[in-house]
């Protein structure tokens, strides 16, 4: 993520063109169509040109949009009996995008490539190949707790508990570490209490 990217609005701003393909995607899948690209850049209002700035085929984000709205939101994975402690409530999270992560294990896959694939085109820092959909669920997980990290802790926590919460982590545990899913999640757990208890003032 680039700083000047940031502060200039660019990144933002492209973040939200690059969703709105998502969302296009879906709304032309949901009409029972395999749009192409060029028929959800119309849909999103953007030019052909720059849907394939931001995915290599119709396939790349016909992938992803399915991907997309698998993920759950704060609201669906926090409900009215849901504490304020930050570590049950990332447990919570944690198992949400499990879930999630174990029933679309072969489209995450392949989103994964061609995220990697649509890297290597080098079209520069501020230009996103991935939507960040863990993050908004970490930070609600930590916003009842959050005047108990100083601030600058509080954004590195986030940015670590990151690293543990997506299709990666799998990755690593399964494909790397020869883990099942039981261990990796007795991991995972493990690490996010270690993380927030070091980032306590």
């Amino acid at each position: 993520m680039a700083a000047a990217a940031e502060k200039s609005g660019r990144w933002q701003q492209r973040r939200r063109t690059r969703k709105d393909l998502l969302v296009a995607a879906d709304s032309l899948l949901k009409q029972g169509r395999t749009p192409t690209l060029e028929e959800v850049a119309d849909e999103a209002n953007v030019s052909r040109a720059t849907a394939y700035r931001y995915f290599p085929s119709a396939e790349a984000l016909l992938v992803e949009a399915s991907v997309d709205v698998e993920v759950p939101d704060a609201a669906a994975v926090f409900g009215a009996k849901t504490g304020d402690d930050p570590v049950q409530r990332m447990e919570k999270v944690d198992a949400a995008l499990h879930a999630m992560i174990a029933a679309n294990e072969v489209p995450l896959r392949l989103m994964l490539a061609n995220a990697l694939q649509q890297r290597a085109k080098g079209d520069g820092p501020d230009m996103p190949v991935r939507q960040d959909r863990r993050s908004p669920l970490i930070e609600a997980a930590l916003a009842p707790a959050r005047s108990t990290f100083r601030p600058a802790d509080f954004e590195k926590l986030k940015a670590a508990l990151a690293l543990f919460e997506g299709p990666e982590a799998m990755i690593v545990f399964r494909d790397v570490l020869q883990m099942d899913n039981a261990g990796a999640q007795k991991v995972r757990r493990w690490a996010m209490r270690a993380l927030i208890e070091a980032a306590k003032k």
